[in-house]
């Protein structure tokens, strides 16, 4: 058995989305029952509140989601974007959007699963990059729920947040580079208290990371079976990147059909060329 792990950053190199183009499907196609199998990096779906949050979810016992805030604020000069590589296009793939907010969209889709549209804007407000330093986002879900996405590296008090309203529950992560349980704050709506044993775990608590994600990954191997994440899963969360940077170079509200081959955005997060 094979399995190849990489970075999401990994994946857009020369400014290839590689997971929206036919090379995704080439990595998917070369995947077997038994392998090889390939896996990215989005190690903050593996702390223990993220997966008990997830399966609750899932179950349906928070209800019906209905609202979420998944906000990326952080802070970075100018010195930072002096360096030759960084906000290109062509070597980063992106900015804030790609390159600092995916993991906490990552863990956005985790719970809430497929998008069906988003309406974006995306400037270069503060520093001097190809790229944009700030994007905001409406994404709408399948499921029916709404949600404000935020990436900014102009931000000095610097943190990193996601808020999930469910018709029973409210569950809140504030953090910055990685979570552990005590980042976490559990909210039930009236009559539902009896949801807050649920949430507590008795497991030991399990910090996000690299190294809880490559111990599933281990285990998964071990056991001869699909190691996280899949190429569908990373092609999802790299669609909704490469959707926000497609309805702000518009101004169009975007779905998953329009970065199909043919769309500008196909190939290129900036569609060929950025606005400005």
């Amino acid at each position: 058995m094979r399995v190849v792990i990489a970075e999401d950053s990994v994946l857009l190199r020369e400014g290839l989305t590689r997971l929206l183009t036919e090379a995704g499907h080439e990595v998917a196609a070369a995947e077997g029952d038994a392998g090889p199998w390939f896996a990215s990096v989005y190690q903050h779906r593996f702390g223990a509140a993220q997966r008990r949050l997830r399966a609750l979810a899932a179950e349906g016992t928070l209800g019906r989601p209905l609202l979420a805030v998944c906000h990326t604020t952080w802070f970075r000069d100018q010195a930072y974007f002096d360096v030759p590589w960084r906000g290109q296009w062509d070597t980063e793939g992106g900015g804030p959007t790609m390159g600092h907010g995916i993991h906490q969209m990552d863990m956005l889709l985790d719970v809430l699963g497929d998008w069906a549209e988003v309406r974006a804007v995306a400037c270069r407000q503060a520093r001097r990059t190809q790229t944009e330093d700030l994007s905001l986002a409406h994404v709408t879900f399948a499921s029916g729920a709404v949600a404000s996405v935020i990436n900014s590296v102009l931000s000095p008090r610097e943190e990193s947040s996601l808020r999930f309203d469910f018709e029973h529950a409210t569950v809140e992560v504030t953090h910055l580079y990685g979570y552990s349980d005590v980042n976490w704050r559990f909210t039930p709506a009236g009559r539902h208290d009896a949801l807050v044993a649920a949430w507590q775990s008795p497991a030991a608590v399990i910090p996000s990371g690299h190294q809880a994600q490559l111990a599933h990954v281990l285990s998964c191997l071990a056991a001869g079976t699909r190691p996280p994440v899949t190429p569908a899963e990373s092609r999802r969360t790299l669609s909704l990147v490469a959707a926000i940077y497609a309805s702000a170079f518009t101004g169009q509200p975007v779905t998953p059909a329009d970065l199909g081959p043919g769309s500008a955005f196909y190939d290129r997060m900036d569609g060929g060329k950025a606005p400005w």
